[in-house]
């Protein structure tokens, strides 16, 4: 079923509608080098295809999970051969292109330069942070996206009316509801659903009819689309991270477990729930980092069954938990003024004097020792360089135990401003 034209391909109507810049190039037959960024069954290798074919150059393929310089230096040789006998082109299409290393990328680079070949390399993964800048320096970019549903729909019908391509000999009945039920399933990866539906066929009985049953059977165990190094990993940590934060305790609970049902780490949340305590509750709840230890040490101590519970119950309590980024904020600004401001002398009764002689220079004279002051607090003392007296980092918010040390502070400057 793979598309043999233009008209044909579903999706990335962004690059391939009319008037778009890949659909241009193709009708100008004109191919530049480009990467191609994109989920998995959403028409990348498809598309090189689609590219070599109108721009009338032969396509040569390199898997980066098996090729190395030795195959690279070959494919470069015979699109140079073909080049100077026939004067075809060569579209070099390169999947997994991230997982060449650096080394591998950099052969590349003279042949892209000089013309030899239009490279086309196809990743799943962000390719600012996997390919070297010398290759998209030469190489635009461009987004492939999931296919939306009336693209998968399209896709569905096609295949099911195809009879020489498709199923279309089969007479397969898929009611609007099962075929519903498929497409989300794949997720909008068009390999999946093409997958799944000729297993759907394979399973059919004499009625021709595509059951829920037969769907189950066809989808097996079906997982929450996962990759513990990709980006849909993060976006599903964003995800669960933006829900705790935005006091959602059913969505945080639910993209916890789409991180678990795609064999996602548990610890790793874990760790983000840490995270959260000190930068999104801060002090409006202080247990919220006990919560999150204690999940930690009893995933550690029984195990994945009740430790993975303990860090649902932790999710909850976060999410649930006052918010506050007032430490996350006051912190942050006293690293930039430490790191960008002079480095500000210690005022004098602030410093150490262990020794007699340090004494008599000074140091340490004057100090107020906070508990012999009433109420335990030398109102009006400066414990900031003289230069950033009266610098205020800490603004806590009306939320919480905040609120009560707020509060707390407020009453402390009311002395000051009296002492």
């Amino acid at each position: 079923m793979r598309p043999l034209t233009l008209d044909q391909y579903v999706g990335q109507k962004h690059l391939v509608g009319e008037g778009k810049a890949i659909r241009k190039m193709i009708e100008g037959k004109r191919c530049h080098s480009m990467i191609l960024w994109g989920p998995p069954g959403t028409g990348k290798t498809t598309l090189a295809e689609l590219i070599a074919q109108y721009c009338d150059a032969e396509v040569e393929k390199l898997s980066a999970i098996s090729a190395g310089v030795k195959e690279i230096r070959a494919t470069v040789e015979r699109a140079k051969e073909r080049l100077q006998q026939t004067g075809k082109k060569t579209v070099l299409f390169v999947d997994e292109v991230h997982r060449f290393n650096k080394g591998q990328q950099d052969a590349f680079l003279p042949f892209i330069e000089d013309g030899t070949v239009s490279f086309i390399g196809a990743t799943t993964e962000n390719p600012s942070f996997e390919l070297n800048n010398a290759i998209l320096s030469r190489a635009r970019v461009y987004i492939l996206k999931a296919i939306d549903e009336d693209d998968l729909i399209a896709l569905v019908q096609r295949a099911l009316s195809d009879t020489e391509l498709g199923l279309g000999s089969l007479k397969l009945n898929l009611s609007d509801k099962n075929r519903s039920l498929l497409i989300g399933l794949a997720g909008g990866d068009g390999r999946k659903l093409l997958n799944y539906l000729e297993l759907c066929g394979d399973l059919v009985a004499e009625d021709n009819v595509i059951t829920n049953d037969i769907i189950e059977q066809a989808t097996g165990n079906q997982m929450a689309t996962f990759d513990k190094g990709g980006d849909h990993f993060y976006d599903l940590i964003s995800a669960f991270h933006k829900s705790v934060r935005g006091s959602a305790p059913d969505a945080a609970l639910y993209w916890y477990c789409r991180i678990l049902a795609g064999g996602g780490d548990p610890l790793y949340v874990a760790r983000r729930l840490l995270a959260i305590a000190t930068e999104d509750i801060g002090n409006a709840d202080p247990r919220a980092m006990e919560v999150a230890l204690n999940a930690w040490d009893i995933f550690h101590r029984v195990g994945p069954s009740e430790g993975e519970r303990a860090i649902a119950q932790a999710t909850l309590y976060l999410a649930a938990a006052p918010k506050s980024n007032a430490v996350y904020m006051a912190f942050n600004q006293a690293k930039r003024d430490a790191a960008s401001l002079p480095s500000y002398d210690v005022p004098m009764h602030l410093t150490n004097a262990p020794t007699e002689l340090m004494k008599s220079m000074g140091r340490g004279a004057e100090y107020r020792y906070a508990h012999n002051e009433p109420n335990a607090y030398a109102a009006g003392e400066n414990y900031l360089p003289e230069e950033m007296a009266g610098t205020e980092y800490y603004q806590p918010v009306d939320r919480g135990l905040e609120k009560k040390i707020a509060e707390k502070l407020r009453y402390l400057k009311d002395l000051d401003a009296n002492a």
